[in-house]
């Protein structure tokens, strides 16, 4: 499917789908909140029949999409303990096995990976990953990998003398990564930077760079995505962004934002010019399954602030952790509520 085969006000997911219970121990990844390090526990799989599992699930998220009517599809990180652990220990000059502990950005202790040496991308990491969801889908294709801000923010740093260079050598890794990815078919690819919004003043002082230098050379869409966090995670958001007009200077062409849950005022999107916003439409913190009436309401009040080609309608996180109906249905309502206001244009 080329880009312009993509209809107006096109849909898409953030990244991650719920991963079955008969893969996934739902109670032991909750009770290791996000993992930054590590959590093998969390596989009800034994090990020699995991990967044939991880298949099969990647293959329900990748047809539930499907059937939702998404434009924009991703494997539902289905192989993924978090969002950014996969990627992150798989680095050279990185620890997972003998973690620190830091203060999470909830303010809670949390274990994490130590980073002892130069790091450095060694071999692919999701390559193998996108490489089966592109043999088993026709739709636009996306992968998230975790941002290089983030992913400083998720480690202890026991050898840079400066996170902006740690940083940087994560924004290297991920380059590299990621013009692999491209060869291998995928169509979008999405950093997750959630931790700008923690802490703004340092993703002043050197994510962008960082995130540019990532991108450096990538064709095709390329996306930075912000949230306050998961809905099952953090149930008290903030109005606004700390951090989300800076990105203006980014290469990235479009900003995904959550909106629907925080009800963010979307006069900040004109801080924006010239970026696609992928606007969250889905609160993913209420149990609701929202009407397709509800999700086109949210996306016309998006369009007082943005024209229907600078928006990409999406649920405001990941859904990882909701039960499958709930996210199902949600998707489905948020692909027939688009469908709705393009019939308005």
């Amino acid at each position: 499917m080329s880009a312009e085969a993509l209809p107006l006000l096109p849909t898409t997911v953030v990244g991650s789908y719920p991963q079955p219970a008969w893969l996934v121990d739902q109670q032991a990844l909750r009770t290791r909140m996000v993992p930054r390090v590590r959590a093998p526990e969390i596989w009800r799989i034994a090990e020699p029949l995991l990967q044939e599992a991880q298949n099969d699930a990647t293959l329900l998220a990748i047809r539930d999409m499907e059937r939702a009517g998404i434009d924009i599809i991703t494997d539902g990180e289905i192989r993924r303990e978090s969002y950014s652990n996969h990627f992150a220990s798989a680095l050279e000059g990185v620890d997972p096995v003998t973690p620190a502990e830091v203060i999470g950005r909830t303010g809670k202790p949390t274990l994490v990976p130590r980073v002892t040496g130069r790091v450095r991308r060694t071999r692919p990491v999701e390559v193998a990953d996108i490489a089966f969801a592109r043999a088993n889908t026709d739709r636009k294709l996306k992968i998230t990998l975790p941002g290089p801000f983030t992913m400083t923010r998720q480690a202890k740093n026991e050898f840079y003398d400066d996170e902006a260079e740690l940083a940087m050598d994560y924004a290297i890794a991920l380059n590299e990564e990621i013009l692999d990815l491209k060869r291998a078919g995928v169509d979008v690819i999405q950093l997750d930077e959630p931790w700008m919004q923690a802490f703004p003043e340092e993703a002043r002082r050197f994510a962008v760079p960082c995130i540019n230098r990532a991108f450096q050379g990538v064709t095709g869409t390329t996306v930075v995505h912000l949230c306050f966090g998961y809905a099952a995670m953090v149930d008290q958001k903030p109005s606004g962004y700390s951090f989300l007009p800076e990105l203006a200077g980014s290469t990235a062409e479009q900003i995904s934002i959550e909106a629907a849950q925080p009800k963010l005022d979307l006069a900040i999107l004109r801080e924006l010019p010239g970026k696609t916003v992928m606007v969250g439409v889905l609160d993913l913190g209420s149990a609701e399954v929202e009407t397709p009436e509800i999700v086109a309401g949210r996306i016309r009040q998006a369009l007082k602030v943005l024209p229907p080609e600078r928006i990409v309608v999406a649920p405001d996180c990941g859904m990882k952790y909701l039960p499958r109906d709930r996210a199902f249905g949600k998707l489905k309502a948020m692909a027939d509520g688009a469908a709705m206001v393009r019939r308005e244009i």
